[in-house]
């Protein structure tokens, strides 16, 4: 008999709760509770105004019947050939479009179906730590077995590949850069030893490399620049922070055709791909990206800038990222310097500022907070001096 007071898969408690979830329910707790508005550095959810032409693109987009069929499963010909053309002038690399490109409901779906696309039950797959939790909870919802690589300030929160060892079921390594949570970039030396260490040891890779616009050094670079990179890599991109659209849910994966072969085998069972006027819309932006960016870029320097100035004058210690809208930063509390959850809660409590704790992102990154500097420029100002009645 069936216990319907049971109700979940197995495999369900192979993962924990899912990070933001958990502060939105700190922020609807905090705010039930005092009646105050949270200011809310917790996740990284843009809350910046899209381009009116990218509004207006998706508005024009709207009358086109065709647009209110199905989609396409791995996109529009159109959507992917833009990719290509914004891929070969920011990055020199030549993608097909037809076989190396494939459009997605967001970086997070096509990762999560990447994932189930390659690993097994006992699979290997090496994720950083601290890292976005949707790596590790995927690979563990499918069955995988991990292997933490630690991402260390020593080391500029780049993983010691050398760490990486022969297995014949080691099938993946999952990379993101510039980095989230920590906002370290790759330099093309470290892209270099990772495909060489695939190629030799015969696993795959992806970067989740979402937040190649927003620097504010040198540009970051793609790990399909590597030669050799296309024989066992894919690089995820997507719209939500570069555009300021992360509700529309359109991104992309570019590289392998074999892997993203085996992903649209996994979508074509899911979903029918993103919505027609959504990637007519994306075109535009694609066919614009370099003066968006810039704008994006502009703005969140700004806010980080003031964020980073702020904290400074309190003697919190942090820097100014080089890439990201994330500081990543030790806790500035003796009090609670091993314990990012119960500072995060104390800062709400007694503030009304969120901010995430570091040990949502794995056991390396406890020790550890980020602020996501997504919200005004008042709301900034705010926080620094909220932040300065903290005790």
């Amino acid at each position: 008999m069936i216990n319907l007071n049971n109700i979940g898969a197995d495999r369900l408690q192979r993962i924990p709760s899912y990070l933001f979830a958990d502060l939105d329910r700190l922020k609807e707790k905090y705010e039930s509770k005092t009646g105050n508005k949270t200011i809310d550095l917790g996740e990284g959810n843009p809350k910046l105004i899209p381009d009116k032409k990218i509004i207006s693109e998706l508005v024009k987009a709207l009358n086109n019947p065709e647009n209110h069929q199905y989609p396409t499963y791995s996109g529009t010909l159109q959507s992917r050939i833009a990719v290509t053309n914004w891929y070969k002038r920011r990055f020199n690399v030549h993608l097909d479009p037809k076989t190396e490109v494939a459009m997605l409901l967001g970086s997070k779906e096509g990762i999560a179906h990447l994932i189930w696309s390659i690993i097994d039950k006992d699979d290997v797959a090496y994720v950083p730590s601290p890292s976005y939790p949707v790596y590790q909870n995927q690979c563990l919802l499918a069955g995988g077995k991990i292997k933490i690589l630690p991402l260390l300030e020593e080391n500029s929160f780049l993983p010691e590949i050398d760490l990486i060892k022969p297995d014949k079921k080691l099938k993946l390594l999952c990379l993101n850069y510039p980095n989230n949570p920590t906002a370290a970039v790759a330099p093309y030396t470290f892209y270099k030893d990772v495909v060489d260490k695939a190629l030799k040891y015969g696993f795959y890779c992806f970067n989740d490399n979402v937040y190649s616009e927003l620097y504010y050094d040198k540009p970051p670079h793609s790990i399909l620049e590597i030669p050799g990179a296309k024989e066992c890599c894919v690089e995820f991109h997507s719209l939500s922070k570069t555009c300021s659209i992360a509700g529309w849910r359109i991104g992309f994966v570019v590289g392998n055709k074999d892997i993203i072969k085996s992903l649209l085998k996994i979508k074509q069972n899911v979903d029918s791909g993103p919505f027609g006027a959504i990637q007519d819309a994306a075109i535009f932006a694609l066919n614009n990206i370099e003066r968006i960016a810039t704008a994006t870029r502009k703005e969140y320097y700004k806010r980080l800038t003031l964020l980073v100035t702020g904290l400074n004058k309190l003697e919190w210690q942090v820097s100014m990222p080089k890439a990201t809208f994330y500081l990543w930063t030790k806790i500035p509390s003796r009090k609670y310097k091993n314990d990012s959850l119960a500072f995060a809660c104390a800062l709400l409590a007694k503030t009304g500022v969120l901010v995430a704790p570091g040990c949502g992102f794995g056991n390396e990154g406890e020790g550890y907070v980020r602020y996501a500097s997504i919200v005004s420029i008042e709301n900034i100002n705010q926080t620094i001096y909220r932040l300065s009645n903290f005790n």
